[in-house]
């Protein structure tokens, strides 16, 4: 995990979003991992974009896992859902996105639209304590991975956390192929 200071997360709440720290206390039974196995990390806010973030702290954009909201529009009804997937690929939105959400048109919400629906911070997102209506879509190599870095709903913090957790989180759903390599 590279340069990353990591403490159990619940016992560090001033490095989670609300919203995670709730998550982390209704952590799945049936989850590969118990909630105390889920690591934080604090960070420069500066660096907690992808690309900036893994240079600094030594860690592997493989290691590193996204979280991009989608909104898909059929007629006036807009779906959101949450797409998880290693830094190295890009999530197919206008393919197994779109079909998985039976939408028309699938994009990714904007920044405001993710922001005030998450209540977390834009480049700190994560699939751990979402809206509960939503589908957390994780890409398999995502979940065939042994530990990932996601954010922590903060962007001055990262969470590190075993791939199968994300796959057990409410909601998940393990798609192979959600995510393409990225160029």
């Amino acid at each position: 995990m590279g340069r990353l200071r990591t403490e159990i997360a619940q016992t560090r709440p001033d490095l989670l979003a609300p919203a995670v720290a709730e998550a982390l206390t209704v952590w799945p039974a049936e989850a590969p991992i118990d909630a105390d196995q889920v690591l934080v990390a604090p960070i420069d806010p500066g660096l907690a974009d992808t690309a900036a973030f893994c240079e600094a702290y030594g860690v592997g954009l493989a290691e590193s896992a996204n979280c991009v909201i989608v909104a898909g529009r059929r007629g006036e009804a807009t779906r959101y859902a949450a797409c998880i997937i290693l830094a190295t690929t890009r999530a197919d939105v206008n393919g197994v996105v779109r079909r998985h959400l039976d939408v028309r048109k699938a994009s990714f919400a904007s920044m405001d639209d993710a922001v005030a629906l998450t209540g977390m911070e834009y480049g700190g997102i994560t699939p751990i304590g979402l809206p509960a209506s939503w589908p957390i879509l994780v890409d398999a190599r995502v979940v065939a991975a042994p530990h990932v870095i996601v954010g922590s709903g903060v962007r001055h913090s990262k969470i590190a956390i075993a791939g199968p957790a994300l796959g057990a989180l409410p909601g998940a759903e393990v798609i192979d192929g959600l995510a393409r390599d990225a160029a």
